[in-house]
């Protein structure tokens, strides 16, 4: 009796949506990891150990752009395209990439598939959710496509057509999912990242849109096809699309103010160059983790500077990371509404539900909490200052990979954490809380009201 009840138990245990994902990013993550450690994939005799593989799988499945190992010298074109294949299922999603294929060959999305896109897309509803996909797929593919061309074409002045065809599509998907790798390190002349470019208005121009439309989510990226038709955006898309300009402008000002001077980052560029590198940081810093300068060289105010702004993170939805720039918008607005003495937080004319307020709340005391957690244990394993700890932990954790040069000597143990810190970070720490909790009771009584003294 009791063996065919357990039988039956496990019988009717069908994973919810969370733990689809869940499970589904680790054995991408593995897979990702075991590819990378065949001969195929490296350019050495000696090979890489299975932690940097599992790290630099990580870190493109988890579209973060942290690396271990240069992603132009160590890895072969066969370990690139997996390294740039896991940056695009990451950046869209498992179940979208999935969904691509069951679209292809006709099959039917049930309902359950509908439960699980709805929750890796951040959608209001599963009503549509189909046919949201269809639009991001899309979407996706004209941006990339664009990019790459564009890319490419401004390559081809500088090295080979199928080079520079390669590089072009490789940095498309890299921009557009905010993954943060590239492959410039092929060059031993040049530094790394976009450095070389710090004063080009081309690269930095085509590099900060694919970065934008990435980082803004494919709901706000779908109004603004059709707003030109019917001139209505959501209340989402005003939020996203203002406090992202705002962040960008403001971020561009700080960065321009405290490293003007500086003589190893904005000083020996033009003026022109001064105004694009001060644009770049401030854009990719949210999410993108790329570079026109080099982020270990930046003054610490303006390193402290940067975790704010990649702790906001991008827009919901999107490729990005971060609380979201929703949640920060929330969290502004429930302050100067209290500080009013207002009982509402009001944006845009709407009224904030209260159990939103709550959310954002939540979801930003517990990427504050992860984070903190994560500098101080990194604080015990690896050598450097706190400042420096706190950049890589905050990067890994918002999924921006930015680096203030930690993450090239970091330690066995210090890998493990980044890891989870990426892993956490992009999937959501309330996602993977509801994916380990596999059974939730409803509260049949109410504590009695109590109140305490704040301030």
């Amino acid at each position: 009796m009791l063996k065919a009840a357990v039988l039956r138990n496990k019988i009717r245990f069908r994973p919810s949506p969370p733990q689809i994902m869940t499970f589904g990013f680790i054995l991408l993550i593995f897979i990702g990891a075991q590819l990378l450690t065949q001969p195929i994939s490296y350019t050495n005799d000696i090979g890489i150990s299975y932690l940097d593989a599992l790290f630099m799988s990580a870190s493109a499945t988890c579209v973060t752009g942290l690396t271990v190992l240069s992603t132009g010298t160590h890895f072969s074109t066969f370990g690139q395209v997996v390294i740039i294949a896991l940056a695009q299922i990451g950046g869209l999603g498992f179940m979208t990439m999935a969904t691509l294929f069951a679209l292809l060959f006709r099959k039917k999305i049930s309902f359950r598939e509908r439960l699980v896109l709805q929750e890796s897309m951040n959608y209001g509803s599963n009503e549509g959710i189909v046919r949201m996909i269809r639009k991001v797929l899309l979407y996706a593919l004209v941006i990339e496509l664009t990019g790459a061309v564009l890319l490419s074409g401004y390559f081809m002045l500088e090295m080979p057509v199928g080079r520079s065809i390669y590089f072009g599509i490789f940095h498309s998907i890299s921009f557009f999912n905010n993954a943060g790798f590239d492959l410039f390190s092929q060059f031993p002349d040049r530094p790394s990242s976009l450095i070389h470019y710090a004063e080009d208005p081309f690269v930095n121009v085509v590099s900060m849109l694919l970065i934008f439309f990435g980082g803004i989510g494919f709901i706000v990226i779908s109004e603004l096809v059709t707003y030109p038709k019917n001139r209505k955006l959501s209340l989402h898309s005003k939020v996203v699309l203002s406090v992202t300009g705002l962040l960008t402008v403001l971020g561009a000002i700080v960065i321009f103010a405290l490293e003007l001077s500086n003589p190893h980052t904005l000083q020996p560029l033009s003026a022109i160059g001064k105004f694009l590198s001060s644009m770049f940081q401030s854009v990719t810093a949210r999410s993108a983790g790329l570079s026109t300068v080099d982020p270990g060289l930046l003054r610490e105010a303006t390193q402290f500077f940067l975790v704010l702004l990649m702790f906001i993170g991008a827009g919901p939805g999107s490729t990005g990371g971060g609380i979201r720039v929703t949640t920060f918008a929330i969290l502004i607005g429930a302050i100067v509404a209290m500080m009013r003495g207002k009982d509402d937080v009001v944006l845009f004319r709407y009224r904030i539900a209260k159990q939103q307020i709550h959310q954002a709340i939540m979801f930003t005391m517990i990427a504050f909490s992860i984070i903190c957690a994560g500098t101080m244990i990194l604080s015990i394993t690896e050598t450097g200052s706190f400042l420096a700890i706190l950049f890589e932990a905050t990067s890994a954790y918002c999924t921006v990979g930015m680096s203030a040069g930690l993450t090239s000597h970091i330690s066995e143990a210090g890998k493990i954490i980044i890891i989870v810190l990426m892993f956490v970070g992009r999937l959501g720490p309330v996602t993977l809380a509801f994916a380990l909790n596999t059974r939730s009771k409803k509260e049949l009584y109410r504590f009695p009201e109590g109140k305490i003294t704040i301030g």
